[in-house]
């Protein structure tokens, strides 16, 4: 496990070199995870925002120092990460990963590139993160249907399956009788182990986090405004007493965050309309689209029908539609390193 170990102290280094803060207290450790790794990997939830660092790809990975945007925007252009590449057809996004967003983000770089610049850098960082929450989806779901597959053949489930399921529904909040894996069990799980369109995810990011420079952002990795509640959760400046403690959930990464983010759109009940759509979609056989997805969000924000409005117009104004089409390349990973401001001498 030695990647594995690698990038969990990178992510402790990048955070304290940027004093950031980070209000959850995670309920397992990344040690704790990292010596159990064996133990979980045969009924392990690839989806499970909490399983992150378990499921970081077990191979060498280019750790890359970013010092200001412009390594960001010089590194993509390597990559041949562009607009031009992406409005010639290319839909391969490469496996570029930033661990937090920080502080220098929202307080200074974001006031001093141009609009389009921090459209092109929110947009194109964000993309590879959503892609891989979606992908780990895929991984459970696949998993899924091949068991689905074998209990409607009346083939007896191996016990590890019968597990995964039981902890898969308990992620995904389907009730089980007397811990069984019935028909009805798999059935409401397939509807909810399912991706969310990238267009979507990055219209929501940007809405919900203001591309980035919220305070929830930079002190939790906060990019979709999650409500939790208890001594965790960040505090709004303009908290409404009436409605109790409640805050913005904190991410250890941004990765966790995104992954946190289709979780809670898969599990709701308030979002039950967008997974019925989808559910719908696919037994016709049909594109899954943020667009068509976008309508069933009027509960994600009190705005109701003028939020779905502001996200529709976002993903039109800005083009996001053809990331609904857009795939993780094949190469290894790469984690982007934040350098601290002082170690720059600025």
């Amino acid at each position: 496990m030695r990647f594995l170990n690698s990038i969990i102290i990178i992510i402790n280094i990048i955070t304290i070199s940027f004093g950031c803060t980070n209000t959850r207290e995670n309920e397992q450790s990344a040690s704790e995870l990292s010596d159990t790794a064996t133990d979980q990997l045969d009924t392990l939830i690839y989806s499970a925002p909490l399983n992150y660092l378990l499921t970081l790809d077990k191979v060498d990975a280019n750790n890359v120092e970013i010092r200001t945007y412009k390594d960001i925007l010089e590194l993509f252009e390597k990559l041949n990460y562009t607009p031009e590449a992406w409005q010639s057809g290319i839909r391969e996004v490469p496996r570029v990963y930033l661990p937090i967003i920080g502080d220098r983000w929202g307080s200074t770089t974001s006031r001093e590139i141009t609009v389009e610049n921090k459209k092109r850098i929110f947009f194109r960082g964000l993309a590879p993160m959503i892609l891989r929450a979606n992908e780990l989806i895929m991984m459970d779901r696949n998993r899924l249907g091949g068991i689905m597959s074998s209990h409607n053949q009346n083939v007896a489930i191996a016990e590890e399956d019968e597990l995964w399921v039981l902890e898969l529904a308990k992620l995904y909040k389907v009730k089980t009788e007397l811990d069984q894996v019935t028909a009805p069990v798999l059935r409401s799980l397939w509807e909810k182990v399912d991706i969310v369109p990238a267009s979507l995810a990055l219209a929501q990011g940007a809405e919900e986090s203001g591309w980035g420079t919220s305070r929830f952002a930079a002190a939790g990795n906060a990019v979709y405004g999650q409500w939790t509640w208890g001594k965790n959760a960040i505090v709004p400046e303009k908290q409404r007493k009436e409605l109790g403690s409640y805050g913005i959930a904190a991410f250890g990464t941004l990765q966790e965050s995104v992954c946190a983010y289709m979780l809670n759109l898969n599990t709701h009940n308030a979002y039950a309309s967008l997974r019925n759509k989808r559910a719908e979609l696919r037994k016709k056989n049909q594109k899954i689209t943020g667009a068509l997805l976008a309508e069933q969000l009027t509960q994600y924000s009190e705005r109701g029908e003028a939020y779905v409005k502001t996200l529709k117009s976002m993903m039109d104004y800005n083009r996001l539609s053809p990331a609904d089409d857009a795939y993780l390349s094949d190469g290894p990973p790469i984690y982007l390193v934040p350098i601290a401001a002082e170690e720059n001498g600025k």
